[in-house]
């Protein structure tokens, strides 16, 4: 088979862990085969040894480098049956092709063992390092031709040898099968058997070539691999033409297989199609082009008149796209220039010719139909006659592949700042930074050597902008130039993909504000990890100080890459994104979530155009993981129609849509030459969870935007969404696994740290897509990631204090509801409340089924009145209504506040009364808390003796009562009839309002 790609695969079977003892004596001798596009390998079996060690490195060749993420790598353990029983299956790992990294950023990744049938006793964990590797293509065809030949003939011998092998292996299984004895796990037993693997490969697995014979799979493996499926579909592809080269895609090729996805639908089924005019405008064939004449070609079409460039080999290759329906003519005219410039640097046109086309007989063009071909077009010329023009002029749609580089009347001709584009959020790691000690510190300096002191140091590391600090640690007095300080502590970085290429550590002396030396470590050469299990190696680097101390001492580190986290970027109530940093932990996708941005109606503007009528040139800016798409912007409408389509692949449902519409200003400069900030006009969130599968969504949502004056109603944006999930079974383990990998769980970061972190993340996100060409603004990146949630806002606080009561106010209404009863407000109720009590009491069996029947009943019944319409942001939630104007302004101002020192006082007054009602409810909270502690521990004695002796009496006369009895007693009790109540509150509540509480002690 002749090798299209020199790309290799190498799988490093490192070790497994708590494998589960198969052979019958409480271990296991395990081995591996691993499995890859039809080829197969095998590991060296370690003897009775649950946690093997294998250290082995196997190779495979990539047939297509193209279909490589779609394939999957399959491993399998099994114990050997020479050492054991039977030949046992111990568990295999699936890994996607998508999880596939080059060489240099493997890891060690332990997957869990999976079960091959749901009777099967797996258990444990095997730990794989996968990567790919691209060599020179010609000579590895060159050695792939040469290892055909060379191979021929041995494979013809070893077939024969083969069959007759695993005929005796067959044998030899059903005399031990006989042997064995008849249980229910004989047939378990039976698929998990294995037949003895081809001994070259057991004695030199590292030393197998690169494309063995085929050998045939045991007939218990669920899927025997088919060697000869991958050669048709490469022969197929040959024929076809198909297979090409293309460049490695790095680490973010899952986002840009999204990506690409986005162009090559050939329907756009959730948007609108727009008719455009198209025309092609490639080259003109003239009679007498003059030395030094330069030709361009101008377009006319109503009220719309281009030119081409200026070119002198009269080679254009533009294309034009006209909006069909802003049209106000039913003729095209094409007509060719000569520009030649004279000795007083004047210059002189002259028409050479013109062609015009009628637009009703314009023919119309829909992908995926071929692009139209250009044709010659003689030019009508009365001075210059015999000039031809090649033009293709055709009527199609924004689905046209020739759209995005064309020409478009709507979004300002070809100007970058208003085309749609695709950006990515740099890639996000964190970095941990263990400061463990330092030895022979050159701490005395100066013109005082021999003075003893006491210094102070810590260690100072500075990543880009990030600066971190470790504790401060003394060094007690001594005669010598040296101290060996010790912190341990963990300096953790946000680390953005392409790295900054050092991390710099230093030493300082806080006492006498001095630096002692620092080192800087290559980030590129930071040990990246994926869990806790594999603990990163301590480094030791030597300190530099000035330029009379070449040498300061070392350092002792332990730095790392954390690809286990995800780096969180956004809000977590707006998350988009949960997937951890190293691509070998990323699962496969659950669905594809498909948006279409058809239009907004009723913009209003929002700048002034000439300085005489407002104006409005509008685009949306879509966010759904590290993948953010910009429409292009339509100028001078207040009822734009985009109608574009993107699409995003889905790895968790319970994530959020975000959607903004902001209007253009950077293409435009102000006096000093710096482009315009674009302004907010509102945003829209959408929550997958709350969308039906397969199902599309068309909806207008309202623009909404706060000002210092108020919440003012921008417009209305048209919006189709359709989250497509193909495994339904998929779907419903995404709920029950945790919504961020691993490592958040297993070694957390504090809330404040988290914070920190999170902010540093954004600012990294802002700063990379502001430097995109054309940038994407620090102000819309900030709005659609909301990092200005954490500022105080007293329309926030109101939303969210509403959001507490309306939660309580469920349970007051139940409250109610029991006093109610209590009081006999409706005797029938109360009476069948009583009949309840008794069914409880003496059928408890009965009711855990009554209430999760009951709540069956009650949510089938809300079924019909569920919300069709996916959610917005709700005004009203957010308490836009309810705040005074001041309270809005005091949102808006900046840190520090820019106010007047009167209003800031009024503010500050403001806020002190807020927060005194807020204090005074924490202290009766704590109080009740306080008073409950102070009942056990003696701090009232007589409350507490009383306490004591009513515990010895209800201990009494509950070993007497029955359980039921009482229960009946205290719930009639409860439900009496008004008139044997009293007015005044009950004894246990006056008994425990008299209690202590630590309010006395505070001053």
């Amino acid at each position: 088979m002749t090798e299209t790609s020199g790309r290799k695969l190498v799988v490093e079977v490192c070790n497994a862990k708590n494998l589960m003892p198969k052979d019958g004596q409480g271990t296991a001798s395990a081995y591996a085969i691993v499995d890859f596009d039809g080829q197969r390998r095998r590991t060296k079996t370690k003897s009775r040894d649950l946690n093997p060690q294998w250290d082995e490195r196997l190779e495979f060749i990539v047939h297509d480098t193209e279909t490589m993420a779609s394939e999957v790598l399959e491993i399998n353990l099994y114990n050997d049956k020479k050492t054991g029983k039977r030949s046992t299956f111990l568990g295999k790992v699936k890994i996607s092709g998508g999880t596939f990294v080059k060489s240099g950023s493997e890891v060690l990744v332990y997957y869990p063992l999976e079960k091959r049938s749901v009777f099967s006793q797996i258990k444990g964990e095997l730990g794989v390092k996968v990567y790919y590797i691209d060599e020179d293509p010609p000579a590895a065809d060159a050695a792939a031709a040469e290892q055909k030949t060379e191979a021929a003939a041995p494979a013809a011998e070893e077939k024969p040898l083969e069959n007759s092998a695993k005929e005796e292996e067959k044998k030899e299984d059903k005399a031990e099968e006989k042997k064995e004895d008849e249980k229910p796990a004989a047939k378990e037993s039976k698929e998990e058997e294995k037949p003895k693997p081809a001994e070259p490969d057991q004695a030199k697995p590292e030393e197998a070539p690169a494309e063995p014979a085929p050998v045939p799979p045991p007939p218990e493996v669920d899927q025997p691999i088919a060697h000869t499926e991958k050669p048709k579909q490469q022969q197929q592809k040959e024929k076809q033409g198909e297979i090409q080269k293309r460049p490695d895609l790095g680490v973010n090729d899952i986002e840009l297989r999204s990506l690409s996805s986005d162009r090559s639908r050939s329907t756009y089924d959730l948007v609108d199609r727009m008719p455009f005019l198209y025309v092609r405008v490639l080259k003109a064939k003239l009679t007498k082009p003059g030395p030094g004449t330069s030709v361009y070609a101008k377009l006319v079409i109503g009220t719309h008149s281009i030119k081409t460039r200026n070119e002198t080999d009269k080679d254009w290759d533009q294309v034009f796209a006209f909006d069909k329906e802003g049209l106000n003519s039913t003729s095209l005219e094409v007509s060719v220039w000569s520009e030649e410039k004279k000795e007083d640097n004047q210059c002189t046109e002259s028409c050479l010719g013109t062609v015009s086309f009628d637009l009703q007989e314009v023919p119309k063009r829909v992908p995926p139909d071929s692009p139209l071909a250009p044709q010659w077009y003689t030019l009508e010329s009365e001075n210059s006659p015999g000039n031809d023009v090649m033009v293709a002029v055709w009527i199609g749609t924004q689905a046209d592949e020739a759209f995005q580089e064309a020409w478009q009347s709507d979004s300002g001709g070809l100007i970058p700042e208003t085309r749609s584009k695709v950006y990515l959020s740099p890639k996000l790691w964190y970095l941990r930074l263990t400061v463990i000690q330092t030895q022979d510190l050159q701490i005395a300096s100066g013109t005082e050597p021999k003075v003893r002191r006491n210094p102070e140091l810590y260690v100072k590391a500075q990543l880009g902008a990030q600066v971190f600090k470790t504790g401060k640690t003394s060094v007690g007095p001594s005669s010598s130039s040296s101290a060996n300080p010790t912190w341990n502590d963990d300096l953790i970085f946000v680390a953005a993909e392409p790295f900054e290429p050092f991390l710099l550590v230093t030493v300082e002396d806080v006492s006498h504000s001095q630096t002692v030396g620092q080192a800087k470590i290559h980030v590129s050469s930071i040990e990246r990890r994926t869990d806790d299990r594999t603990e990163a190696k301590s480094r030791w680097f030597n300190l530099v100080g000035d330029e009379n101390r070449p040498y300061a001492g070392r350092i002792h580190v332990r730095v790392c890459l954390e690809g286990g986290y995800h780096v969180i970027d956004e809000a977590a109530h707006v998350t988009s994104d949960v997937r951890a940093a190293a691509k070998q932990l990323v699962k496969a996708p659950i669905g594809m979530l498909e948006v279409g941005i058809r239009g907004a109606t009723n913009l209003l503007p929002v700048k002034t155009k000439d300085g005489t009528r407002g104006t409005t040139d509008a685009y949306v800016v879509t966010k759904y993981g590290p993948k953010w798409v910009r429409t292009r912007t339509i100028l001078d409408r207040f009822n734009p129609r985009w109608n574009e389509q993107y699409t995003w692949d889905v790895y968790d449902p319970c994530t959020v849509l975000t959607i903004g519409v902001f209007d253009n200003g950077r293409y435009q400069h102000d006096e000093s030459g710096k482009p315009n900030k674009d302004v907010r006009i509102g945003k829209i969130r959408i929550r997958l969870s709350t969308l039906d599968t397969n199902r599309v969504y068309m909806n207008s949502y309202s623009l909404v935007t706060i000002l210092p004056s108020g919440a003012k109603k921008m417009g209305e944006i048209e919006i189709a969404v359709r989250f497509s999930c193909s495994s339904w079974l998929s779907l419903m383990q995404a709920y029950a696994s945790p919504i961020l990998p691993r490592m958040h769980y297993v070694k957390p970061f504090g809330p404040a740290q988290q914070d920190i972190l999170r902010h540093m993340a954004m600012r990294i996100v802002t700063a990379r897509l502001a430097r995109s060409e054309p940038p994407l603004g620090q102000e819309v990146v900030q709005f659609m990631l909301d990092s200005d949630n954490h500022v105080w806002s007293m329309r926030r606080s109101k939303a969210n204090w509403f959001r507490v009561v309306g939660c309580l106010s469920r349970v007051a209404t139940v409250a109610r509801w029991l006093d109610g009863i209590r009081t006999w407000v409706h005797p029938p109720t109360t009476i069948l409340v009583h009949v309840l009590l008794l069914a409880i009491v003496l059928c408890p069996h009965l009711v855990l089924p009554t209430v999760f029947m009951y709540a069956f009943l009650v949510l089938i019944s809300r079924f019909r009145n569920r919300r069709r319409v996916p959610q917005n942001m709700d005004l009203r939630i957010s308490y836009v209504d309810g705040v005074s104007l001041d309270e809005l302004d005091e949102e808006f101002d900046g840190f520090p506040s820019t106010r007047s020192a009167e209003q800031v006082r009024i503010r500050y007054d403001r806020l002190r009364a807020l927060a005194g009602r807020a204090q005074t409810l924490m202290g009766d909270l704590a109080a009740q808390g306080e008073r409950l502690e102070a009942l056990f521990n003696w701090r009232d004695p007589r409350a507490t003796g009383i306490f004591v002796v009513f515990c010895l009496m209800a201990s009494m006369v509950f070993y007497v009562v029955p359980f039921k009895g009482f229960a009946l007693g205290a719930g009639f009790y409860y439900l009496r009839h008004p008139r044997f109540r009293g007015d005044m509150p009950s004894a246990p509540a006056n008994f425990f309002r008299r209690l202590p509480s630590f309010a006395d002690q505070i001053m």
